[in-house]
């Protein structure tokens, strides 16, 4: 059974692998505070009908609650430990939405596929609210594949070890404004991530959706041009690995022939 990865902008992507429909991040919107969505429809109705949804870290265009209250009643959401305390919305959707905290290291069987809970090198604060209380993470999603959904992360010594042997990796490889800061990959770090894991396999995600309103023309290439930057400098990191620079919405199905 092919492993399908559809990519619909920023950190959002539908992982379908044995029968199991996995969503990350998801984000359903045209405008979320300052950022507006400048390329890509918007996923379908559809693709809020999951058996689980993945939250990677608290920050509002990755734990997006409108969007999360799109996805049906009694749908499992995957969550960093924390996450409850620190996002008063999210306890509302607790009474809707089955809601699990987990942390690193921890495992959340679905059906014949199992989620395993990795770190992430990022600032897991609701900001700009409150301390510390909850971790960023990654995931990654095995089944008859293994795929790692790295969510917003820097590069980080002990990423090989922590993330495992995988099949595909969903590397984010950019942001929604004309700087990254501190704990994310750009295009460069993401190829570098690419060797270090050797993966044979990725795709780029979270760039090239949102920007600032009123920064059209500052630092275009920011938004533009991750994707295939990527593409160039994972050629060179890792000669070995397939990159699918996929459009929003497009797929690849991994096991079939030439994937």
């Amino acid at each position: 059974m092919p492993v399908e990865i559809t990519w619909w902008g920023h950190a959002t992507a539908t992982v379908r692998d044995s029968g199991v429909t996995v969503l990350t991040d998801p984000l359903f919107v045209r405008r979320l505070a300052h950022l507006r969505r400048r390329r890509g429809d918007l996923p379908p109705e559809s693709v809020a009908q999951v058996d689980v949804a993945l939250v990677s870290h608290l920050h509002a265009d990755h734990l997006h609650l409108p969007s999360l209250a799109r996805l049906e009643p009694g749908t499992r959401v995957v969550v960093p430990r924390g996450a409850l305390a620190s996002v008063a919305g999210l306890r509302r959707l607790a009474e809707r939405l089955r809601l699990q905290e987990v942390d690193v290291g921890d495992l959340v069987r679905v059906g014949p596929v199992d989620v395993r809970v990795v770190p992430a090198l990022h600032d897991g604060r609701r900001l700009p609210y409150g301390p510390r209380l909850a971790p960023a993470l990654g995931y990654v999603v095995e089944g008859e594949a293994r795929t790692y959904f790295a969510g917003d992360t820097g590069l980080f010594d002990a990423m090989a070890d922590a993330v495992g042997e995988v099949d595909v990796a969903l590397l984010p490889v950019g942001g929604w404004g004309p700087r990254l800061g501190e704990g994310h990959l750009n295009a460069r770090r993401a190829a570098e991530a690419l060797a270090r894991l050797k993966a044979p396999r990725a795709v780029p995600v979270h760039y090239g959706t949102y920007w600032p309103i009123g920064l059209d023309a500052v630092r275009p290439h920011e938004f533009h041009s991750p994707g295939d930057e990527f593409v160039r400098l994972a050629a060179r990191a890792a000669p070995e690995a397939a990159v699918h620079r996929l459009e929003h919405g497009e797929s690849v199905r991994l096991g079939d022939e030439g994937c």
